[in-house]
């Protein structure tokens, strides 16, 4: 094994759904939110799309949720909690030479504000976000990417996901993938392939 690829959100950031808290927070049914979230996100995970924002705006304004740009953003990312048990050990997976690679469908504002935490410079070797590739999970092309650029083959690669078309994506150009439940599972299973 040369290399780990993971999924960013739900493994390394960990939070409640943004669906939930909206529907407890402003009183927006989950079945409204979770359509215009996969149209937004479908969107604003592109390259050159704009600002995320003003996909936002009207939907907020339809919904009578008065946030800011700033306030929204802030109400969102910052529910996130990051995962010290992931950055630990993809450290330590560094300090044996297997490279760290990030794989995540997201959009600038989100990635930008990710820029911030240290762990992202010091645990992984690259963060790979859909606005700036072009290739959406799940296909394939957004491992071949990493795999080209890092010069591996997909059998020297492992990678977890929460969601099994990813999986199955990553599985279909030959990377062995594991569906992520919990950090001591994940753990588990890359120490399994180490020895």
């Amino acid at each position: 094994m040369k290399a780990a690829i993971f999924d960013l959100n739900g493994i390394f950031l960990q939070s409640p759904k943004l669906s939930d808290r909206f529907e407890k927070d402003f009183g927006v049914p989950v079945t409204t939110f979770l359509p215009k979230l996969s149209d937004i996100m479908e969107k604003v995970r592109q390259p050159n799309a704009g600002p995320a924002f003003q996909y936002w705006q009207p939907v907020l304004k339809e919904w009578n949720v008065n946030l800011s740009e700033q306030e929204f953003w802030d109400y969102w990312f910052k529910a996130e909690v990051q995962s010290d048990a992931m950055i630990a050990f993809t450290k330590e997976l560094r300090s044996k030479g297997i490279k760290v690679f990030l794989l995540s469908n997201n959009f600038k504002e989100r990635a930008e504000y990710y820029d911030h935490y240290p762990w992202l410079h010091d645990a992984i070797d690259k963060a790979y976000f859909s606005w700036q590739t072009g290739f959406v999970k799940p296909d394939p092309q957004a491992w071949e990417l990493v795999l080209k650029e890092n010069n591996l083959m997909p059998e020297d690669c492992v990678y977890f996901d929460d969601q099994e078309k990813n999986l199955k994506a990553a599985e279909s150009i030959g990377i062995k993938s594991f569906m992520f439940t919990n950090e001591a599972e994940l753990e588990q299973s890359v120490r399994k392939l180490l020895v």
